[in-house]
């Protein structure tokens, strides 16, 4: 079995538009569709709340932080989930079934397991 981490990208998401209330329970539904294979996953905070770490110069320089996202763009990475397939093909299909997919796109990379 191999993990693959599920990127979830779509548009920003609006707190206070009620559309979140929505997408939990679809999510809850995906949760307990695909318990078999998630191996953890969470949503991340809007993009206003990121700070961007830089080391100026390599290793021991300038840390140097900016608040807000990296770049400008589109669609935001708005949370993951960690997936355990037998392949690449069922963590498409499993992909395919986050509601994230709807309305977005979902990012599916295998993870390289160090020991």
């Amino acid at each position: 079995m191999t993990l693959y981490a599920a990127l979830i990208y779509g548009a920003e998401l609006d707190r206070g538009d009620g559309s979140p209330r929505e997408m939990s329970s679809e999510y809850a539904e995906f949760s307990k569709a695909a318990a078999a294979v998630i191996r953890g996953g969470e949503g991340l905070y809007p993009t206003s709340t990121a700070t961007v770490v830089r080391v100026i110069g390599g290793k021991g320089g300038d840390v140097v932080t900016t608040d807000g996202p990296y770049a400008e763009t589109k669609e935001v990475l708005n949370g993951f989930y960690l997936l355990e397939c037998a392949d690449l093909d069922e963590a498409i299909a499993t992909a395919a079934r986050i509601p994230g997919a709807w309305h977005g796109a979902v990012e599916v990379r295998p993870v390289i397991e160090f020991a």
